[in-house]
């Protein structure tokens, strides 16, 4: 099995996300990560979903997506084609002795403080997958107190936009 990103270009209706969500779970599809937001059309949202699958049934859930009516566009992204981030914020255990420590890992990884308190730090950092897990390998052994981290989102690299030629 492989990861893979799908973009859906969709339309803001109640109730698409669990149709679109539903289709993955009949097939038995795990969703690694999830992300909704507004699109820069109004009335259009954009859904970015990771999926662990083959590819055979990759396609047939693309062809199933697609028969959806609010569903407009889906768009696989490769890898090397697309920008993709996650947004993570942590909040790690420090004392006096691990504070400057913590820190310096935050300044290393281009993170940043965003909640100062006598025990703990609250971090914000945006990155690739890659990097935000080597941030938190780098972070665990001081004492993680929460994670809260969001899907990946992605687009594609270039000029290209999945909307151009959506009449609206």
């Amino acid at each position: 099995m492989s990861k893979h990103v799908l973009s859906l270009l969709v339309e803001d209706k109640p109730g698409l996300l669990t149709r679109v969500a539903g289709l993955f779970a009949r097939r038995g599809f795990n969703i690694d990560s999830l992300a909704v937001g507004a699109s820069e059309v109004d009335g259009l949202s954009r859904i970015t979903v990771v999926v662990d699958v083959e590819e055979f049934p990759l396609e047939q859930v693309t062809k199933q997506l697609n028969k959806l009516v609010n569903v407009i566009k889906i768009v696989e992204l490769e890898f090397d084609a697309s920008v993709q981030r996650e947004h993570l914020l942590v909040k790690v255990k420090v004392d006096s002795a691990t504070r400057s420590q913590v820190i310096e890992a935050v300044n290393l990884f281009r993170a940043r403080v965003v909640d100062v308190a006598t025990d703990a730090l609250v971090i914000e950092t945006t990155g690739d997958t890659g990097k935000v897990q080597a941030f938190l390998r780098v972070l665990e052994p001081y004492g993680i107190r929460e994670i809260v981290q969001s899907g990946l989102v992605a687009v594609g690299r270039g000029s290209k936009s999945m909307t151009e030629r959506v009449a609206r």
